[in-house]
């Protein structure tokens, strides 16, 4: 057989299994733009008491989990304050090294994480599906600062083996929620916007701690979630949600986006899963940020709109657009004040 062939044969096996034997450490975006660092100043944050076990609401009152109980939102709200501050804190540092270079801040990074891992933060039980939920956002936050750093020569060895088998651990315990769920059937958390959310969650933390089986599971979670869009670019489960349909499908749309930017990473074609599907769902939620009319009418109800665009509406934008042009894309995300997203783990792959 010749070179040729078998170097095909090599390459098909590759992007259907997610992995073949001998391949290189698992990568990430931020790894294919390296950082040139430089020495500054940054102020460090101290290290707060983080909880390993954890427990909180959910603040919905209604079986669409559509409307907020104010009450119970600030309950959570206050459960979560010291968790999101910290993170907060982590993705500030990490997209400081990113943007500048700044060597103390990746070191920060470090210092941060390293002193989570030590905590064992949200490493022990959580109570009720919003704990899982916290549990699994922070994973993503932690794990893409992580990622963005790792790189920067401000991590010991030893350092960062600690830190990836924290993640790492988080991520397998995350994962059980849900393929619990799975294996119970029907319609849950383990088939909308949540899973999708996990499997960004879990394939960040797959690429930082080089764990293949988390990174296919991760990439699942993409493919379902490809085929869960129906023909008019709606996700059916998202459309269930009263007045939050908008709100849901728009958040679900970005940790996929950053699921087929890990892959990509990797040598694996996401985009294209599902006759390209992804596109669909980018269509209608595009469309959306400008009327919501659809989703009005479809659910019967007026939507609950942001006063203007938020990172969280329209970060994906910048990988997406970069494969994909689009000028009105392009025009919404410029009207964003800000594309740093925390859960997202702070500014978009360049």
């Amino acid at each position: 057989m010749g070179g040729g062939r078998t170097r095909l044969l090599v390459i098909l096996c590759c992007a259907t299994s997610y992995a073949c034997a001998g391949d290189a450490h698992l990568r990430s975006p931020w790894d294919l733009h390296p950082i040139t660092p430089v020495d500054a100043e940054y102020r460090c944050p101290n290290v707060p008491a983080l909880p390993q076990d954890f427990a909180t609401n959910s603040y919905y009152s209604d079986p669409h989990h559509s409307i907020i109980d104010p009450i119970l939102k600030k309950k959570y709200e206050d459960s979560v304050a010291g968790i999101d501050d910290f993170s907060r804190d982590v993705v500030k540092a990490a997209d400081a090294f990113q943007t500048s270079g700044n060597r103390s801040a990746a070191h920060c990074v470090d210092f941060l994480l390293r002193n989570a891992a030590r905590q064992k933060a949200l490493a022990g039980t959580m109570e009720g599906h919003q704990a899982v939920y916290v549990q699994g956002w922070n994973l993503g936050a932690w794990s893409v600062a992580y990622l963005k750093v790792r790189n920067s020569g401000a991590f010991k060895d030893e350092d960062g083996r600690e830190i990836a088998e924290w993640l790492k651990k988080l991520a397998h315990a995350n994962r059980e929620y849900y393929d619990l769920k799975t294996r119970h059937g029907g319609p849950s958390d383990a088939h909308n916007n949540h899973l999708y959310w996990a499997g960004f969650a879990i394939a960040a933390a797959a690429i930082a701690s080089d764990d293949r089986g988390l990174f296919r599971w991760g990439l699942d979670a993409y493919k379902e979630g490809a085929h869960d869009i129906a023909k008019d670019g709606t996700l059916p489960m998202e459309m269930d949600r009263g007045q939050m349909a908008l709100h849901y499908h728009l958040y679900a749309l970005a940790p996929l986006i950053m699921i087929a930017e890990f892959a990509d990473a990797n040598g694996i074609d996401l985009y294209s899963e599902h006759g390209f599907s992804i596109k669909r769902l980018v269509a209608r939620c595009v469309a959306a940020l400008e009327d919501p009319s659809f989703f009005q009418q479809h659910t019967g109800v007026q939507q609950v709109t942001t006063p203007e665009i938020a990172a969280w509406e329209i970060s994906w934008a910048q990988p997406y657009t970069r494969r994909f042009p689009d000028a009105k894309i392009s025009e919404l995300m410029s009207k964003a004040p800000r594309l740093n997203y925390t859960m997202l783990g702070g500014l978009p792959p360049p």
